[in-house]
């Protein structure tokens, strides 16, 4: 059958299908970078007027060469990406001017690394220190790596300083970046897909709290309430500029809605039956010829099983 397409996300939040190819294809480099643009600019229009600003920064968060992409298997890997040269053990190296360096010191170099990623940072005027600072995971910076534990050091250097950081967490198939959260890759009890997280350390990352956002597949994401300086709040639609993102940047010409999610085992049994469900209501939209664009649609209730059985006729309807 043909591809069913629409520029419009179909799903109340994270669109499910391109969170997997994404993840999948190790694609996700694409867009945490055009996201974290047009976070900074929803950022800055809504700060303005409050006489604060927004500004994309370097990231705390680094991918190197060395790192594979998922599942990390040791805290350093180390590649030869010369296919030709011999796997025999190279001997220290002796000439003059010369020099033996640690493995782990040439791992760290700059030039080891790849796809830099970007932070907003949120100011109270152009110049100063920053009042608040917005990540958005990259999944090379989650989980057991060298990566991840730099980010997090780096992070937890942010909190002591008392800097408000905002975590925003869209991979659902890596484990949560805090181990008291419940770990949706291991079916957890009341685990989640998605979250998002404020932490404000201030007076003292002891005395500190976090508010945490967490939400499952085609579910809307939340509006959450950034502390600033002063007793200011900026209450802010993570949910709108994710819509925009994808309709803006025509994500949707990668999303076929006929064909179920990569990696559909990966996501809990409640959530597959909201992507069948979801699907289901796309595929009856177009089957009836509905506009997708005027979507998304109320799904129905229809369970798992049932579902899967509703886009197999679909299908075999040749919409």
């Amino acid at each position: 059958m043909q591809p069913i397409r629409s520029v419009k996300n179909q799903y109340l939040g994270i669109n499910a299908h391109l969170h997997s190819f994404w993840q999948e294809m190790h694609l996700w480099h694409r867009f945490h970078n055009v996201h974290i643009t047009l976070l900074m600019q929803a950022l800055k229009a809504q700060l303005r007027p409050m006489g604060y600003t927004a500004e994309i920064e370097d990231s705390l968060q680094i991918r190197r060469l060395a790192e594979p992409p998922r599942y990390p298997k040791a805290d350093i890997l180390i590649r030869d990406l010369d296919s030709q040269r011999s796997g025999d053990l190279m001997q220290p190296a002796t000439s003059p001017g010369t020099r033996t360096l640690p493995a782990l010191e040439v791992l760290l170099e700059d030039e080891d690394r790849e796809h830099p990623y970007s932070a907003v940072a949120i100011y109270s005027s152009a110049m100063g220190e920053p009042v608040a600072w917005v990540e958005l995971l990259s999944p090379t910076n989650k989980g057991g790596s060298l990566d991840a534990r730099i980010y997090r050091d780096k992070r937890t250097e942010r909190l002591h300083d008392g800097l408000v950081f905002v975590e925003i967490d869209y991979l659902h198939e890596t484990p949560p970046a805090f181990w008291r959260l419940a770990d949706y890759t291991d079916d957890e009890p009341d685990s989640h897909a998605y979250r998002i997280l404020i932490f404000d350390p201030r007076p003292t990352l002891e005395n500190g709290i976090v508010e945490l956002g967490e939400f499952d597949v085609d579910a809307p994401i939340p509006v959450m309430s950034i502390p600033l300086n002063a007793g200011d709040r900026l209450n802010f639609d993570f949910g709108a500029v994710y819509q925009k993102t994808f309709a803006e940047s025509f994500y949707g010409d990668s999303v076929d809605y006929a064909q179920l999610p990569l990696n559909f085992e990966r996501y809990s049994k409640d959530d597959q039956a909201r992507i069948a469900a979801r699907m289901v209501a796309v595929l009856e939209a177009a089957k009836n010829g509905v506009d997708l664009e005027t979507g998304p649609f109320p799904p129905l209730d229809l369970g798992l099983v049932a579902a899967l059985e509703r886009i197999a006729a679909l299908r075999g309807a040749s919409i």
